[in-house]
């Protein structure tokens, strides 16, 4: 690989701190930033050093300094706020949490009256990410990217890392993403709640297994439908409760907004609305999708309750 790196890592959650990990691992330097005290252990653990205030990670890093935030889109602002004042132009903040791309564009254009670069990194892989790597769609100036190459480089698969364009460009790319996510883990969960609706008494994870050999319905989130469905078989332990995280809704949003039409995008999101209300099959295998691939939190069945 080439020479690591060194950088400032904040949001130490599921994923911030398998990536982490996964950069450790190469030797890249990772300063982190860390409010939750339990998190101290893990991470030095990790090789990484802990420190307990932002402006800790700046001194500790060299300029041009790379400064990357894992936390939830609304605490994206409020961190930015924090810290723009201790970096110096040149420096790089990344976004690897899921903005609104509208929100990053406004972010860059305000950071970069400071002489800021500011690179937001779309981050596919959940929990699975520290084995197999994270898909990482980025968007800013082409010389920030290059100069994370290396980060990118260790945290993604082989070919799994782009530049897509300017800053906002990444997080779009990743909104879009999660719409299309949203509509393939519909379709698969329709498909199999009609077979367990059949006569026949079929054997359905072994039919999530047979579709990954050569079907053209063959995916990863088919795999993980295999594993809830061998761990689970009647989905009996899990709640039709089916959250969103904002990326469906936005993606709808701008279909609409830019008149193109997104039905299936629409209807998937419109289906996780429809489980809070009531309570199906194929929203136990959504919420078990989301649990499988991302640690998603997944609400239990209720002692007693008949299925």
């Amino acid at each position: 690989m080439a020479n690591p790196i060194e950088l400032g890592f904040q949001g130490l959650g599921k994923m911030g701190l398998n990536m982490v990990r996964r950069l450790r691992r190469a030797g890249h330097r990772v300063v982190c930033y860390g409010r939750t005290p339990s998190k101290e252990a893990e991470v030095r653990e990790t090789g990484a050093e802990w420190v307990t205030s932002q402006a800790e990670v700046v001194a500790r890093l060299a300029p041009p300094r790379a400064y990357w935030v894992m936390v939830p889109a609304d605490a994206v602002d409020d961190t930015i706020a924090r810290v723009r004042p201790l970096l110096e132009a040149g420096d790089i903040l990344v976004d690897g949490g899921n903005s609104h791309y509208r929100d990053t564009v406004r972010r860059a254009e305000e950071v970069g009256r400071d002489g800021l670069r500011f690179v937001d990194a779309g981050t596919s892989g959940g929990i699975w990410g520290l084995e197999t790597g994270y898909c990482l769609m980025v968007g800013g100036p082409k010389e920030a990217f290059e100069a994370l190459d290396p980060a990118f480089a260790t945290l993604a698969p082989p070919g799994g890392y782009l530049h897509v364009g300017p800053s906002g460009a990444g997080h779009f790319v990743k909104m879009v993403h999660n719409g299309i996510e949203y509509g393939m883990m519909e379709a698969y969960a329709e498909g199999f709640e009609l077979m367990a609706a059949s006569e026949f008494d079929l054997p359905l994870p072994d039919i999530a297994r047979l579709w990954n050999q050569g079907s053209v319905v063959r995916s990863w989130l088919l795999e993980l439908a295999e594993q809830a469905l061998v761990e689970d078989p009647d989905l009996s332990r899990i709640q039709a409760h089916v959250d969103d995280s904002g990326e469906g809704r936005w993606t709808v949003l701008e279909g609409i907004s830019r008149a193109v039409p997104t039905p299936v995008i629409a209807l998937s999101l419109m289906r996780r609305f429809g489980s809070r209300q009531d309570d199906s099959y194929a929203m136990r295998l959504v919420a078990a999708l989301r649990r499988q691939f991302g640690g998603h939190a997944a609400k239990p069945a209720e002692e007693g309750e008949d299925r």
